[in-house]
Protein backbone atom coordinates (compact mmCIF):
# COMPACT_ATOMS: atom_id res chain seq x y z
CA UNK A 1 0.00 0.00 0.00
CA UNK A 2 1.50 3.36 -1.02
CA UNK A 3 2.47 5.41 1.99
CA UNK A 4 2.82 2.46 4.37
CA UNK A 5 5.96 2.33 6.50
CA UNK A 6 5.54 -1.37 7.24
CA UNK A 7 8.94 -3.00 7.69
CA UNK A 8 10.65 0.34 8.30
CA UNK A 9 12.48 1.56 11.39
CA UNK A 10 12.12 5.20 12.41
CA UNK A 11 14.09 7.14 15.02
CA UNK A 12 12.46 10.19 16.60
CA UNK A 13 14.48 12.46 18.88
CA UNK A 14 12.80 14.56 21.52
CA UNK A 15 10.11 11.87 21.62
CA UNK A 16 9.18 12.04 25.30
CA UNK A 17 6.41 14.63 24.87
CA UNK A 18 4.82 17.20 22.61
CA UNK A 19 5.64 17.17 18.91
CA UNK A 20 8.12 14.30 19.19
CA UNK A 21 5.67 11.99 20.93
CA UNK A 22 2.98 12.84 18.38
CA UNK A 23 5.37 12.11 15.49
CA UNK A 24 6.35 8.76 16.99
CA UNK A 25 2.72 7.74 17.38
CA UNK A 26 1.87 8.73 13.79
CA UNK A 27 4.83 6.83 12.32
CA UNK A 28 4.00 3.77 14.39
CA UNK A 29 0.41 3.91 13.14
CA UNK A 30 1.81 4.05 9.59
CA UNK A 31 3.57 0.75 10.26
CA UNK A 32 7.08 1.73 11.34
CA UNK A 33 8.91 0.23 14.27
CA UNK A 34 9.80 3.34 16.25
CA UNK A 35 12.83 4.12 18.39
CA UNK A 36 12.13 6.87 20.91
CA UNK A 37 15.01 9.11 21.98
CA UNK A 38 14.99 11.68 24.79
CA UNK A 39 16.55 12.33 28.18
CA UNK A 40 13.64 11.21 30.38
CA UNK A 41 13.30 7.39 30.59
CA UNK A 42 9.97 7.47 32.45
CA UNK A 43 8.42 9.81 29.88
CA UNK A 44 9.70 7.63 27.03
CA UNK A 45 8.14 4.59 28.64
CA UNK A 46 4.78 6.39 28.83
CA UNK A 47 4.91 7.18 25.11
CA UNK A 48 5.96 3.62 24.27
CA UNK A 49 2.99 2.29 26.24
CA UNK A 50 0.67 4.14 23.83
CA UNK A 51 2.09 2.27 20.82
CA UNK A 52 0.26 -1.07 20.38
CA UNK A 53 3.33 -3.00 19.23
CA UNK A 54 5.68 -1.20 21.59
CA UNK A 55 8.77 0.83 20.80
CA UNK A 56 12.49 0.87 21.45
CA UNK A 57 13.25 3.41 24.18
CA UNK A 58 16.73 4.94 24.07
CA UNK A 59 17.30 7.44 26.89
CA UNK A 60 20.06 9.78 25.76
CA UNK A 61 21.27 13.34 26.18
CA UNK A 62 22.23 14.17 22.61
CA UNK A 63 24.32 17.13 23.75
CA UNK A 64 26.87 14.70 25.23
CA UNK A 65 29.74 13.87 22.89
CA UNK A 66 29.28 10.42 21.38
CA UNK A 67 25.68 10.02 22.54
CA UNK A 68 24.25 10.17 19.01
CA UNK A 69 26.67 7.51 17.78
CA UNK A 70 25.89 5.24 20.73
CA UNK A 71 22.16 5.69 20.22
CA UNK A 72 22.28 4.82 16.52
CA UNK A 73 24.40 1.74 17.24
CA UNK A 74 21.83 0.57 19.76
CA UNK A 75 18.98 1.02 17.28
CA UNK A 76 20.85 -0.93 14.62
CA UNK A 77 21.67 -3.68 17.12
CA UNK A 78 18.03 -4.02 18.19
CA UNK A 79 16.22 -3.28 14.94
CA UNK A 80 18.73 -4.19 12.23
CA UNK A 81 18.12 -1.14 10.05
CA UNK A 82 17.24 2.56 9.98
CA UNK A 83 14.90 4.00 7.35
CA UNK A 84 13.63 7.27 8.81
CA UNK A 85 15.29 9.81 11.11
CA UNK A 86 13.30 12.70 12.58
CA UNK A 87 15.44 15.33 14.29
CA UNK A 88 12.95 16.90 16.65
CA UNK A 89 14.89 17.49 19.88
CA UNK A 90 15.24 21.19 20.56
CA UNK A 91 14.84 23.99 23.04
CA UNK A 92 13.66 27.59 22.83
CA UNK A 93 15.03 30.12 25.31
CA UNK A 94 13.87 33.56 24.33
CA UNK A 95 14.86 36.98 25.57
CA UNK A 96 17.01 39.98 24.63
CA UNK A 97 20.55 39.49 23.41
CA UNK A 98 21.82 42.34 25.58
CA UNK A 99 22.60 40.93 29.01
CA UNK A 100 21.57 37.39 28.04
CA UNK A 101 22.71 34.29 29.88
CA UNK A 102 25.22 32.77 27.47
CA UNK A 103 24.62 29.39 29.07
CA UNK A 104 21.15 29.50 27.53
CA UNK A 105 22.75 30.20 24.17
CA UNK A 106 25.15 27.28 24.53
CA UNK A 107 22.31 24.92 25.41
CA UNK A 108 20.33 25.90 22.31
CA UNK A 109 23.35 25.62 20.02
CA UNK A 110 24.24 22.23 21.50
CA UNK A 111 20.74 20.76 21.26
CA UNK A 112 19.09 22.53 18.34
CA UNK A 113 22.06 22.51 15.99
CA UNK A 114 24.99 20.34 17.05
CA UNK A 115 22.83 17.41 18.18
CA UNK A 116 20.90 17.57 14.90
CA UNK A 117 24.15 17.45 12.94
CA UNK A 118 25.66 14.69 15.08
CA UNK A 119 22.57 12.49 14.87
CA UNK A 120 22.28 13.04 11.13
CA UNK A 121 25.94 12.12 10.65
CA UNK A 122 25.58 8.95 12.71
CA UNK A 123 22.41 7.88 10.90
CA UNK A 124 23.45 8.64 7.32
CA UNK A 125 25.37 5.43 6.50
CA UNK A 126 22.34 3.40 7.58
CA UNK A 127 19.89 5.63 5.71
CA UNK A 128 21.98 5.25 2.57
CA UNK A 129 21.87 1.48 3.01
CA UNK A 130 18.10 1.52 3.54
CA UNK A 131 17.56 3.61 0.41
CA UNK A 132 18.83 0.66 -1.63
CA UNK A 133 16.16 -1.59 -0.13
CA UNK A 134 12.61 -2.45 -1.21
CA UNK A 135 11.16 0.93 -0.22
CA UNK A 136 13.53 2.67 -2.63
CA UNK A 137 14.11 5.70 -0.42
CA UNK A 138 15.08 6.71 3.10
CA UNK A 139 14.12 9.91 4.90
CA UNK A 140 15.81 12.45 7.15
CA UNK A 141 13.45 15.13 8.44
CA UNK A 142 14.41 17.96 10.79
CA UNK A 143 11.87 20.02 12.69
CA UNK A 144 13.13 23.59 12.41
CA UNK A 145 10.97 26.67 12.95
CA UNK A 146 9.46 29.59 11.08
CA UNK A 147 11.89 31.59 13.23
CA UNK A 148 14.62 30.34 10.94
CA UNK A 149 13.02 32.37 8.14
CA UNK A 150 11.32 35.26 9.96
CA UNK A 151 13.41 36.59 12.82
CA UNK A 152 11.86 38.55 15.66
CA UNK A 153 13.41 40.53 18.50
CA UNK A 154 13.92 38.38 21.57
CA UNK A 155 14.60 35.18 19.66
CA UNK A 156 17.94 35.92 18.01
CA UNK A 157 19.96 32.89 19.07
CA UNK A 158 17.04 30.47 18.79
CA UNK A 159 16.38 31.79 15.27
CA UNK A 160 20.08 31.48 14.45
CA UNK A 161 20.11 27.79 15.40
CA UNK A 162 17.04 27.09 13.30
CA UNK A 163 18.38 29.01 10.31
CA UNK A 164 21.56 26.94 10.60
CA UNK A 165 19.51 23.72 10.59
CA UNK A 166 17.89 24.86 7.35
CA UNK A 167 21.28 25.58 5.76
CA UNK A 168 22.74 22.27 6.93
CA UNK A 169 19.72 20.37 5.63
CA UNK A 170 19.82 21.97 2.19
CA UNK A 171 23.52 21.24 1.77
CA UNK A 172 22.98 17.65 2.88
CA UNK A 173 20.01 17.31 0.52
CA UNK A 174 22.18 18.25 -2.44
CA UNK A 175 24.78 15.72 -1.34
CA UNK A 176 22.56 12.64 -0.92
CA UNK A 177 19.41 13.17 -2.97
CA UNK A 178 20.80 11.31 -6.01
CA UNK A 179 21.35 8.34 -3.66
CA UNK A 180 17.63 8.38 -2.75
CA UNK A 181 17.93 9.79 0.78
CA UNK A 182 15.28 12.49 0.98
CA UNK A 183 16.14 15.40 3.26
CA UNK A 184 13.27 17.56 4.45
CA UNK A 185 12.62 20.30 6.95
CA UNK A 186 9.42 21.41 8.61
CA UNK A 187 9.07 25.02 9.74
CA UNK A 188 6.23 25.17 12.26
CA UNK A 189 4.62 28.38 13.30
CA UNK A 190 2.98 28.62 16.71
CA UNK A 191 2.37 25.16 18.19
CA UNK A 192 0.91 24.63 21.65
CA UNK A 193 3.52 22.58 23.50
CA UNK A 194 4.98 22.63 27.00
CA UNK A 195 8.11 24.24 25.59
CA UNK A 196 6.18 26.96 23.74
CA UNK A 197 4.16 27.88 26.80
CA UNK A 198 7.33 28.00 28.93
CA UNK A 199 9.14 30.15 26.37
CA UNK A 200 6.23 32.57 26.24
CA UNK A 201 6.21 32.86 30.02
CA UNK A 202 9.96 33.51 30.05
CA UNK A 203 9.37 36.31 27.56
CA UNK A 204 6.60 37.74 29.72
CA UNK A 205 3.82 36.83 27.28
CA UNK A 206 0.50 35.24 28.20
CA UNK A 207 -0.24 32.40 25.77
CA UNK A 208 -3.94 33.18 26.07
CA UNK A 209 -3.22 36.46 24.31
CA UNK A 210 -1.38 34.86 21.39
CA UNK A 211 -1.89 36.72 18.06
CA UNK A 212 -3.30 33.59 16.44
CA UNK A 213 -4.61 30.20 17.55
CA UNK A 214 -1.96 27.56 18.10
CA UNK A 215 -1.47 24.47 15.98
CA UNK A 216 -1.87 21.11 17.66
CA UNK A 217 1.18 18.85 17.94
CA UNK A 218 -0.61 16.31 15.74
CA UNK A 219 -0.66 18.87 12.92
CA UNK A 220 3.14 18.71 12.81
CA UNK A 221 3.12 14.93 13.20
CA UNK A 222 0.80 14.73 10.20
CA UNK A 223 3.19 16.89 8.18
CA UNK A 224 6.08 14.55 9.01
CA UNK A 225 4.01 11.51 8.05
CA UNK A 226 3.10 13.17 4.76
CA UNK A 227 6.76 13.82 3.91
CA UNK A 228 8.02 10.31 4.66
CA UNK A 229 5.15 8.46 2.97
CA UNK A 230 5.40 10.05 -0.48
CA UNK A 231 6.22 7.73 -3.39
CA UNK A 232 9.96 7.38 -4.09
CA UNK A 233 9.78 9.76 -7.06
CA UNK A 234 8.65 12.64 -4.81
CA UNK A 235 10.62 14.58 -2.20
CA UNK A 236 9.18 17.30 0.01
CA UNK A 237 12.24 19.33 0.94
CA UNK A 238 10.72 22.17 2.95
CA UNK A 239 7.28 22.64 4.47
CA UNK A 240 6.02 25.70 6.37
CA UNK A 241 3.05 24.94 8.64
CA UNK A 242 1.40 27.88 10.41
CA UNK A 243 -1.93 28.41 12.14
CA UNK A 244 -4.32 29.79 9.55
CA UNK A 245 -4.52 33.17 11.31
CA UNK A 246 -0.82 33.59 11.98
CA UNK A 247 0.51 36.51 9.93
CA UNK A 248 4.24 36.41 10.68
Amino acid sequence: MMGSLSGSVAVVSGASSGIGAAIALRLATAGARVALVARRPDALAEVAARIPDGAVCVPADLTVTGAADDMVRRVIDECGRLDVLVNNAGEARVGPIVGADRGDWARMVDLNLEATMALSWAALPHLLDAARGPRGVADLVSVASIAGRRVQAGAGVYAATKAAVLAFSESLRQEVTARHVRVGTILPGAVRTEAAVLASRRAGRDTRDAPAPYLDVDDIAGAVEFIVTRPPRMAVNEMIVRPTEQES
